[in-house]
C-alpha cells in the first residue's frame, strides 16, 4: 500500500477528516454528521475514526497528518489588525486573546495531544505532523480532485491567515500562486455582514441570504457599490471599512451601516419584510458581478481553458450557474466540500502532490461521491456511533 496522508480541519467551523492512500480519496467525512452539532468546530475524532476504520487502518499506519491551516500566521495577522485599529476594538482584543493563548496559539501541541489519544501512542510515535497555508489547502481541493491537467484556481472566502481571495495555476501536480487580496478585504466577509444585517447567523445562514434574493429587487445595490465597496474592471476590490465592525468589534456592521440602511439588523427569528429580500438581491448581485469579473480577469491571465473554485462563497451555486452560462471557460469545477470542511481534503492532496511530488491526476471522485463531505450518504446507525480508534 502507498503512502497513506490523513488530511484534518478542524478549531474554527466545519470540522473534518479526509483519508487519501496512494493519492486516492479512501473516505472523507465531516464531524458534525457525527455529532449533530451544525458547523462543529471540534476535534474531528469521529470523523478520523471513520475514515481510519473504512481502510481497515489505524493512526500508526498513517505516514502524514496534515492540518489545513497555519495558526500562528493567523495569529500574525490577528495581532496586526488589533494593532492598527488600536484603540478600537480594544473590547474584542481582550474577547479574542484568551482563547489564542490558552489553546489556538498551541494547536500543534493540542493536535498531537487528540492524535496520541486517538491511537493510544506516546506523542513521539506519531506520524510527522505538517500544516499547510489556508488558501493552499483550499486551491489543493479545487484543482487536484478535478479533470483537469491545466486550469486557473479561484479561492473565494471570508479569510485564511491574510488571504481572502486568491489565485492559482494549477498544472500537473503543482499549484502556482497568482496574486491574492487579503483581509480585512473580503467578498466572503462582506456577504456575511449582510447574512448578519438581515437576521442569519454568519458562517450558517449565508446560504439563507441567497435563498431571499429572488423574491427581492435590486433597490440596494447602487448604495453598495457607491459606499461599501470599490470594484475595479479586473474585479480586485477593497471594501470601506468605516461600515464594518469584524476587523475589531464583536459584530459585522456598525451604526454607520445601519443608518446607511435605515435601521438596526433584523432580530433573529422576528418577522421577515420585503427589506430583507431586496437587500439580499442587492448583495447577490455585487457578488455575481465581482465573481465574473475575477474569472474573466484569470482567463485573459492564465490562458486556461476550465476553471476551479473554492472557498465558502463558491457554495453560492447562483453565482456559480451564471459563470458557468457566461462561457467563460469551457467548464467549471466545484469542490463540492467548497467551505473549510474540504480544506482536510485539499491539504492532504497537497501533500501528496506538492511535498511528495507525486505525478498525474489521481482524482477518483466522480467514482467515489459518496465519500466527499458535499455528499456524503452513511447509514444512519452508522453515522450515530461514536467511534474510538484502538490498536488491532
Amino acid at each position: 500500500m502507498g503512502a497513506k496522508i490523513l488530511g484534518i480541519s478542524a478549531y474554527y467551523h466545519d470540522s473534518a477528516a479526509a483519508l487519501l492512500l496512494d493519492g486516492k480519496i479512501v473516505a472523507a467525512a465531516q464531524e458534525e454528521r457525527f455529532t449533530r452539532k451544525k458547523h462543529c468546530a471540534d476535534f474531528p475524532e469521529n470523523a478520523i475514526c471513520y475514515c481510519l476504520e473504512h481502510a481497515g487502518i489505524i493512526v500508526s499506519d498513517i505516514d502524514y497528518i496534515v492540518f489545513y491551516d497555519k495558526p500562528l500566521i493567523k495569529f500574525e495577522r490577528l495581532l496586526e489588525t488589533y494593532l492598527s485599529y488600536a484603540p478600537r476594538g480594544f473590547r474584542s482584543f481582550l474577547s479574542a486573546m484568551p482563547v489564542w493563548l490558552k489553546e489556538k496559539l498551541f494547536l500543534k501541541a493540542t493536535l498531537k495531544k487528540e492524535l496520541a489519544s486517538l491511537g493510544e501512542l506516546k506523542q513521539k510515535d506519531l506520524p510527522p505532523l505538517m500544516f499547510t497555508e489556508h488558501h493552499q489547502a483550499h486551491a489543493a481541493s479545487a484543482f487536484f480532485p478535478s479533470p483537469y491537467n491545466k486550469a486557473a484556481v479561484l479561492c473565494l472566502d471570508g479569510v485564511g491567515e491574510w488571504a481572502t481571495t486568491s489565485a492559482w495555476l494549477g498544472k500537473g501536480n503543482s499549484l502556482t500562486p497568482q496574486w491574492e487580496i487579503d483581509f480585512p478585504h473580503s467578498l466572503g466577509l462582506l456577504y456575511s455582514a449582510f447574512t448578519y444585517y438581515a437576521g442569519f447567523k454568519v458562517n450558517s445562514g449565508e446560504y439563507k441570504l441567497m435563498g431571499l434574493a429572488p423574491y427581492g429587487e435590486p433597490k440596494y445595490v447602487d448604495l453598495i457599490r457607491t459606499n461599501l465597496i470599490d470594484v475595479k474592471e479586473d474585479g480586485t476590490f477593497r471594501l470601506n471599512m468605516r461600515y464594518f465592525n469584524y476587523a475589531t468589534g464583536l459584530t459585522m456592521t456598525n451604526e454607520r451601516f445601519n443608518r446607511l440602511f435605515g435601521g438596526k439588523p433584523r432580530k433573529a427569528e422576528s418577522e421577515m419584510t420585503q427589506k430583507e429580500m431586496d437587500i439580499a438581491r442587492s448583495i447577490q448581485i455585487v457578488t455575481e458581478d465581482i465573481v465574473l469579473k475575477l474569472a474573466k480577469t484569470l482567463k485573459q491571465e492564465l490562458n486556461a481553458d476550465y476553471l476551479c473554485l473554492a472557498g465558502g462563497v463558491a457554495l453560492n451555486c447562483v453565482a456559480n450557474g451564471k459563470l458557468l452560462r457566461q462561457g467563460i471557460f469551457k467548464d467549471i469545477w466545484i469542490q463540492p466540500a467548497a467551505g473549510d470542511a474540504g480544506g482536510a481534503i485539499g491539504a492532504a492532496y497537497s501533500i501528496w502532490h506538492e511535498y511528495l511530488e507525486k505525478e498525474g491526476n489521481s482524482s477518483n471522485l466522480p467514482d467515489q461521491a459518496d465519500h466527499t463531505m458535499g455528499s456524503i450518504r452513511l447509514p444512519v446507525n452508522i453515522i450515530l456511533q461514536q467511534y474510538r480508534c484502538s490498536k488491532k
